[in-house]
């Protein structure tokens, strides 16, 4: 055998491992997106969305721009947003649940009921978001995507996976991620730094560390030994600076809806945001990803 046609069987080899880890994604995706409008189960939403958004992390790798890719990438980005919104307030929302639930345990009455209030009105949120996605979600997971998806897989990822390593793009994100805790670091130790500065930088940072995790796991089949580790190291960022995160949302969403609107006495509404004020402070404190002593104005 001609170290040309080596080199050319390689790279078929290599294209193959592509198609068939991408496959394997769009298949799952198309088949969660059916079952979560089939009774919008946690789960289903849950899985439609990280498929969803393995597929968009995999485009990026071999077509960072999006130059070639940019209607299937646009279709599958739309998507992944609208199961984002109802992802995002299943997860809240069984938040505020827990809560309430801890909270008339202990017989804090009052709290119970504005929490009740809160998820009430989240449900209501919610079911905006449902209505779309059930409007939006077949026509971007139809036909026309799979004609997207078929010239993909038939015209262009070939041609695409020749040209990209992803180990590049791994060492690339690393030092993004780098990057970003080296500004949080900075921010934290400042004096003059502002609350919603500090959080924007860390909710960055999440992001990042997010992406990295994504990568190591929808990349493994190309990625080196060394990168194998990668997902659960960045996963446990994640959810460290996640539960800072989260605890922030549930405050802004608190803040958002308003004392009046959930018919809340002033008192109560001062001691609840207090406490998420306070679980904050704790959760920032307790993160080991970027130390923190100094506590933003």
């Amino acid at each position: 055998m001609t170290t040309e046609q080596q080199a050319k069987d390689r790279q078929v080899s290599k294209s193959r491992q592509w198609e068939q880890a991408m496959n394997k994604l769009y298949i799952n995706f198309q088949d969660y997106s059916k079952d979560a409008l089939n009774g919008f189960k946690d789960e289903d939403i849950h899985q439609a969305r990280v498929n969803s958004r393995k597929l968009l992390t995999l485009l990026s790798i071999l077509d960072p721009g999006h130059t070639v890719t940019a209607e299937l990438y646009s279709s599958l980005k739309q998507a992944q947003k609208k199961l984002g919104k109802v992802r995002d307030a299943d997860v809240l929302i069984a938040s505020f649940k827990a809560r309430r639930k801890s909270v008339t345990e202990a017989g804090e009455h009052k709290t119970a009921k504005l929490l009740k209030a809160v998820i009430g009105h989240q449900k209501d949120s919610r079911e905006t978001s449902r209505k779309k996605l059930k409007n939006k979600l077949p026509k971007l997971s139809g036909r026309t995507l799979e004609a997207q998806w078929n010239t993909f897989m038939e015209t262009q990822l070939e041609k695409l996976a020749a040209k990209k390593d992803a180990n590049v793009v791994m060492r690339e994100l690393e030092v993004a991620f780098e990057q970003k805790k080296k500004a949080c670091k900075t921010l934290f130790k400042a004096p003059e730094t502002e609350w919603k500065e500090a959080f924007e930088a860390l909710h960055e940072l999440r992001i990042a560390a997010k992406e990295l995790r994504y990568t190591a796991n929808a990349a493994a089949f190309a990625l080196n030994q060394k990168f194998h580790a990668h997902e659960a190291l960045y996963k446990d960022i994640q959810e460290q600076l996640g539960v800072i995160n989260d605890k922030r949302v549930s405050l802004e969403t608190l803040q958002s809806i308003g004392r009046e609107e959930l018919d809340v006495g002033p008192k109560v509404w001062a001691a609840f945001t207090d406490t998420l004020r306070a679980e904050i402070m704790e959760a920032l404190y307790q993160n080991e990803v970027v130390p923190v002593k100094q506590i933003p104005r």
